[in-house]
């Protein structure tokens, strides 16, 4: 059994005594402690069952996104657990989705570290992980034993070493693997931190690889319906909900050009989105950014640039493309802003990590007082409510 000092402490314990002390140490040793220490402290049924008692809440009661049933709509953005280690461990903190990987079909050892890096003055992250992970057949295979508490979202990427030209039969090889356990997938063609990776973003490359992917998921879907629901989560005839993960440094026809591609592929939605190159705007010196290096900067300095990218996004859809977002969520004011700017849910990971094991809770709380102070009944009313 685990010991949880009284909700409201929690928050204020993390970040004035557990925070200083853990930011000491390397930032990549620190998330490996994170995950071990959640696989481990919440590994029974009977842990998870205590934590879920002062983490998880019923004000959003469910809500249905692409055929899904959340339980409340902040997600752990890709990243977080890219193993599929502590999914269930996450939904009893409060996360109402779980998007593990990125994925790639071959395991990959990522790039030399060290490789991720706090920027405390900007409550930010920079990494240059490059894809690090177990590789998509073992990570499937330690999902499928798992009686998972939550939408699991798997995220799949392309190997280093394949070049663009092969790409398509590389994520085809994942999705096939993930397609048996994933309630829905997501194609990461955003990382900076692969080379060229972001080049299939690119209208001609991206109309490729998703409609190869889309055209194997509807052949699946008829598949597992003619099985007669043999797969660990039925799909239907259409296959399992598909979403792409796109960057914020793209120009606003690019996101024209990957919402038209979206919509006529029938795909089920867009993340909004993945880390950035850019550094405009830090208050961390340019002498630490030279040092640090190369890497996708996530956090707060993201905040801005992924609700501009949703807006968009849901400008060009006409709010028909479900949307979503993800980039500087600290607060339920920023999770209402990417709500008010055409995301239907809400993915977190920097924010996570500045604030603590009470997050996600204190973020659905947040979230719900604060529509019913904006006069909203509901989430779904609240969704590009800038824009009508």
């Amino acid at each position: 059994m685990i010991y949880l000092p009284q909700f409201s402490q929690m928050s204020k314990l993390y970040k004035n005594l557990l925070r200083p002390l853990l930011f000491k140490f390397p930032t990549e040793s620190v998330h490996d402690l994170g995950i071990n220490s959640l696989r481990i402290g919440l590994a029974s049924g009977i842990a998870q069952k205590y934590a879920r008692k002062h983490f998880c809440s019923d004000e959003f009661a469910g809500i249905e996104r692409f055929g899904l049933k959340f339980s409340n709509p902040v997600g752990i953005a890709a990243g977080f657990d890219k193993n599929g280690i502590v999914v269930n461990q996450l939904a009893s903190l409060g996360f109402g989705f779980v998007e593990v990987g990125t994925v790639t079909y071959k395991p990959q050892q990522g790039n030399k570290k060290p490789r991720l890096f706090r920027l405390p003055e900007d409550g930010a992250l920079i990494n240059r992980l490059g894809f690090n992970n177990h590789g998509t057949p073992r990570v499937i295979e330690r999902l499928r034993k798992i009686e998972r508490s939550c939408v699991l979202g798997v995220n799949i990427g392309k190997n280093k070493d394949v070049p663009n030209e092969e790409a398509v039969e590389n994520y085809l090889k994942s999705f096939d693997l993930a397609f048996k356990v994933a309630d829905y997938i997501a194609v990461n063609v955003s990382s900076p931190n692969t080379p060229n990776l972001r080049q299939l973003q690119q209208a001609e490359s991206l109309e490729s690889l998703l409609g190869a992917l889309q055209k194997r998921n509807i052949e699946l879907g008829q598949e597992a319906e003619g099985a007669g629901g043999l797969l660990e989560r039925d799909a239907s005839a259409t296959g399992k909900p598909l979403l792409v993960k796109i960057a914020p440094d793209l120009s606003e026809s690019e996101i024209e050009e990957i919402v038209d591609t979206v919509i006529r592929l029938k795909l089920s939605g867009i993340i909004a989105t993945n880390t950035t190159i850019d550094r405009s705007g830090l208050t961390t010196g340019a002498g630490e950014l030279e040092k640090i290096g190369d890497g996708g900067l996530s956090g707060r300095p993201l905040t801005l640039m992924s609700n501009e990218v949703i807006r968009q996004i849901y400008k060009y859809s006409k709010g028909n493309c479900p949307i979503i977002g993800v980039g500087g969520v600290f607060t339920a004011e920023d999770a209402f802003d990417k709500i008010a700017a055409g995301a239907c849910l809400i993915q977190a990971y920097t924010g996570f990590v500045y604030h603590g094991i009470s997050f996600a809770s204190d973020l659905n709380r947040g979230l719900y007082k604060f529509l019913n102070r904006r006069g909203f009944a509901n989430i779904d009313e609240a969704i590009g409510s800038e824009s009508k």
